[in-house]
């Protein structure tokens, strides 16, 4: 039995799907587990090491119990708050005019990669395009040129936060096939190439955060995460003295993200619960409230020089893309008119869950993890002898990837490095350099004897002693002939 597993590490939830991909290239989901994740998960982002390998743990046997197989390694996707976007550039000169090659492009691939942020680790680098003298190029390899600059997005996370989320998988035994940036194998799963193409915006509303995802000319310009959620919302309403409990349901229940002012009826109240209830207005200029600054924020994030790049549009998706009317609050602050909610994956999936059947966006990012998995991950099949022991999870020092994948292969992909991954790139990259430095060393004592024996044998003496030997050669062969 083959098959892929994904873990999605949520705000409110963490989930587990395992699936198997078919010959037509539709996916047939197997299990989906979930966990709640608030006491250990905080906006995407990892706060206590150790809840959070329980909860990853549990997902696992959980996942293992219902497909009676071992699970050998996971997919995981990686987002949350303080991922960016940061613009870089790196320019070479030549003296003459040359011909771009591809080791020139790796040279300034790498150069980039090698980029050092205070308490930031670079997750993936997505090329926007290279500028030959004062011509913009996607693949300027074979024009000539004296001048190649090399434009990039670079994309950020905490150190503390990627450090913490590996620590996670090794105290919890779980070797990990691939990390990926979770927003881009979600834009990869709900966008369409036209979209990416023509340009548009992907606005993901969860939980805790809003990801915003900008596209142009098929290449990812910018990527931010607004640390603000459907929670936000939920907490404004509970301010209305109410538990989060009967907040959330009421947000459910009434929550529309625009309400026309003549459609407002001022003495309609809404049930709290049996004693209590809520004018309806109040409750529309709360919910409203909070969406609008959501929106704007994420409005904010597109860079000025893409406004007018826009003909895709934007597209929602994200559990907060449910609420009634969201298409017309978003082109009511953004002025754009095509909008469109994304409310499921391209691929076709077979699956018997109601969450996945229900098509309402919140299952879209760990659809699109399962999709970009293609290692088996199933393991032996468990047997039901009482005696066997649990000792089959996979432990961190499984040999995935035992070659480190070079960055210059993955830029742009949403494909992060894992921490094993990264010491063996590390390694390999200070093998490298002292292989260089050894060879130099070598070249300079050869360069230097080389020139000590030009020098002993131009030098003055060595001139005489070579005349004399001629010379006194010269008396020989004479005194012969005589």
């Amino acid at each position: 039995m083959e098959f892929i597993v994904a873990i999605e590490l949520g705000s409110s939830k963490m989930t587990g799907i395992a699936g198997r991909k078919n010959l037509d290239g539709s996916i047939s989901v197997l299990a989906v587990v979930k966990e709640d994740s608030t006491s250990c998960i905080r906006k995407g982002v990892v706060y206590n090491i150790d809840k959070t390998a329980q909860c990853i743990t549990t997902i696992v046997k959980k996942l293992k119990t219902i497909l009676k197989t071992d699970i050998t390694q996971v997919y995981v996707g990686v987002g949350g708050q303080s991922i960016r976007g940061v613009k870089n550039v790196i320019v070479k000169e030549m003296e003459t005019e040359t011909i771009v090659t591809q080791d020139m492009i790796n040279e300034i691939m790498d150069a980039n990669r090698n980029m050092s942020y205070p308490e930031q680790e670079i997750l993936d680098a997505a090329t926007q395009e290279y500028k030959v003298d004062a011509q913009y190029q996607l693949d300027p390899v074979g024009i000539q040129c004296s001048r190649l600059e090399g434009n990039f997005l670079n994309i950020l996370w905490r150190k503390t936060f990627y450090r913490n989320l590996n620590k996670c998988f090794e105290n919890a035994g779980i070797a990990i096939a691939d990390m990926y940036l979770a927003p881009l194998a979600l834009a990869d799963s709900v966008l369409t190439e036209a979209e990416k193409r023509a340009g548009c915006v992907l606005v993901d509303l969860g939980a805790d955060t809003t990801t915003v995802s900008v596209y142009s000319k098929n290449i990812l310009r910018h990527l931010a995460v607004i640390p603000l959620g459907g929670n936000n919302i939920t907490k404004d309403i509970a301010s209305l003295q109410m538990e989060e409990r009967d907040a959330e349901q009421m947000k459910i229940n009434y929550g529309s993200a625009f309400t026309d002012n003549a459609d407002i009826d001022n003495s309609l109240k809404l049930s709290i619960d049996r004693d209590r209830s809520v004018e309806s207005r109040k409750f529309i200029e709360i919910v409203e409230g909070r969406l609008s600054e959501i929106i704007e924020n994420a409005w904010y994030q597109v860079p000025n020089e893409n406004m007018d790049k826009l003909l895709g549009g934007i597209i929602i998706t994200g559990g907060g893309s449910n609420m009634p009317n969201i298409e017309r609050a978003f082109r009511n602050h953004t002025h754009l008119d095509k909008v469109r909610v994304a409310r499921f994956v391209t691929h076709t999936i077979d699956s018997s869950s109601p969450e996945i059947n229900a098509h309402d966006g919140t299952m879209n990012t760990i659809l699109a993890l399962l999709a970009k998995g293609d290692e088996n991950c199933a393991g032996e099949e468990i047997s039901n002898n009482l005696f066997d022991t649990d000792d089959k999870i996979n432990s961190p020092t499984a040999e995935i990837h035992k070659a480190p994948r070079n960055p210059n292969e993955i830029q742009g992909k949403g494909v992060v490095q894992t921490e094993a991954e990264k010491k063996l790139a590390e390694e390999e990259a200070r093998r490298a350099e002292e292989e260089r430095i050894r060879q130099e060393e070598e070249e300079r004592l050869e360069r230097e004897r080389q020139e000590a024996e030009e020098r002993r044998h131009n030098s003055p003496l060595n001139k005489v002693w070579r005349w004399l030997k001629k010379f006194g050669g010269s008396i020989v062969a004479d005194a012969g002939e005589e």
